[in-house]
């Protein structure tokens, strides 16, 4: 390690090679591969290990970014064209927002230099890591070549968590140069590999497993679709944690809802309705439903009565989030939910912000689908949207906070990408009034290596030409 003590850096030598090789990669690599130095250094590097300069504490990751940041600007300024594929859109912008209002509220609300580090660190990490992502992906192949990168790391994963689940060694330590010692829970390990606890570990499983299943629907990668999935639902399952279980068999309820997928918006109310139901029959707040859920013997209490106390409590962090919230209660420190934390640490408008966030993705993946209804795409949407969902369900039992913060950034910038072609194609058929024959062929979603365009209706005459005006 460099130095020692809580203030020092402490980074092992074998990370400090693997970063450097990430490093030069990125830089180096043709931007269609990029992603996947990016992919691994991330989520097969244990948390902590970093270099502390000035102050500053340079994660393994910030230090990747600034690589990835560095590239960017070289060809900003050697080509002038635009690094993102269809400029800037509605999810970029509301992502920028929020990052920004939550940032800045932090500031305010602890008024301390080392608060101001700790942010810049934060957005460092959050707008360098989504803006890297989306301007590696720009079409088709580049999605489809990152989901199957995503199942290397989770086979990995798969295989060093399912050992420390048999044997309770993570042999990540081997590499942090500390020993990991797992959590357990009823006699049974509950394995974390290189993640901040075991939590966390299985929401990056659960999450992936419908990006894994379209492999499976593209047709053209069927050997990684199943080695992505038996690795995701390892990964999910040794966690032996209610949150990241749940989260998979929600993001399998999603997939299984396809037949009803022109019902959706029945769905959606019908859930309206049966949450107004449970608020009227419960003698508890209907939040306190959650505690009902219990797949591997957990407690949800705790994350209940967090939900309970920052309503009860809503005057003392609507402004700027609040940090009494220690004081509210029995395990109320503990910030266990997505939403609560975004209300704790950044105030009314950030939360409404993050669910701003979440309803454009939402909303740019329901426009893709039905955009592409009876085309082989409209599946992948489909996938993209139940992920979305998965993460959501995740969110109501834990706060992202290590690698998964990380790994839901990227996941934004995804979808960013991927809806971006078929929106733009659909806004190009619009100028009707020009009279003009508009022939509009888009790259769309599709397997690696496709070089058609399989989106239906993109070809549309449109009246008479200009000569006939």
């Amino acid at each position: 390690m460099f130095g020692g003590g809580a203030t020092a850096s402490t980074m092992t030598p074998v990370v400090l090679v693997a970063m450097l090789l990430a490093l030069v990669l990125v830089l180096v690599l043709p931007r269609k591969y990029a992603v996947a130095p990016i992919l691994v250094i991330v989520f097969l590097t244990p948390s902590g290990q970093q270099i502390l300069v000035g102050g500053f504490h340079f994660y393994v990751v910030r230090i990747i970014i600034l690589a990835g940041a560095l590239r960017l600007l070289a060809v900003k300024l050697s080509t002038g064209k635009p690094i993102f594929a269809g400029g800037l859109n509605g999810i970029d912008k509301a992502f920028c927002l929020w990052l920004m209002v939550r940032g800045i509220a932090g500031m305010l609300l602890f008024r301390q230099s080392a608060a101001v580090v700790n942010q810049l660190g934060l957005w460092l990490d959050a707008f360098g890591i989504y803006f890297v992502i989306r301007h590696f992906l720009q079409d088709s192949d580049d999605i489809f070549r990152a989901t199957k990168e995503f199942v290397s790391v989770a086979a990995v994963l798969a295989v060093c968590l399912f050992y420390e689940y048999l044997t309770r060694v993570n042999l990540f330590s081997y590499i942090a140069g500390h020993v990991i010692v797992p959590w357990i829970r009823n006699g049974r390990v509950r394995a974390q590999g290189v993640f901040g606890n075991s939590i966390t570990a299985g929401a990056f499983g659960a999450t992936l497993l419908p990006l894994f299943f379209w492999l499976w629907k593209s047709g053209k990668a069927k050997l990684w679709s199943l080695i992505g999935l038996a690795a995701s639902t390892i990964v999910a399952l040794t966690s032996v944690a209610s949150t990241p279980i749940t989260g998979y068999l929600a993001g399998i309820l999603a997939l299984c809802l396809w037949p009803i997928r022109r019902q959706m918006r029945s769905v959606r109310w019908g859930i309206v309705f049966a949450v107004l139901g449970l608020a009227l029959v419960m003698n508890a707040p209907v939040w306190f439903v959650i505690t009902k859920i219990n797949v591997a013997g957990g407690d949800s209490w705790d994350r209940a009565n967090l939900i309970e106390q920052t309503v009860r409590h809503f005057a003392d962090w609507w402004l700027w989030g609040t940090k009494d919230n220690a004081n509210w209660g029995d395990f109320t420190w503990d910030q266990c939910n997505q939403f609560a934390a975004e209300a704790l640490q950044g105030g009314l408008a950030t939360l409404v912000l993050f669910v701003t966030v979440i309803r454009r993705a939402f909303g740019r993946i329901g426009q893709c689908r039905k955009l592409m209804e009876g085309d082989r795409q409209e599946w992948f949407f489909w996938c993209l949207g139940a992920a979305l969902f998965a993460h959501i369900i995740i969110f109501l039992g834990v706060d992202y906070f290590d690698q998964t913060r990380t790994l839901w950034f990227i996941f934004l910038a995804m979808i960013s990408a991927a809806t971006t072609p078929a929106l733009a194609a659909k806004t190009a058929e619009e100028p009707q009034a020009a009279g003009l024959q508009l022939t509009v062929r888009p790259r769309c979603i599709g397997h690696a290596g496709s070089q058609r365009s399989e989106c239906k209706g993109y070809s549309q005459s449109l009246g008479a030409t200009a000569s006939e005006s």
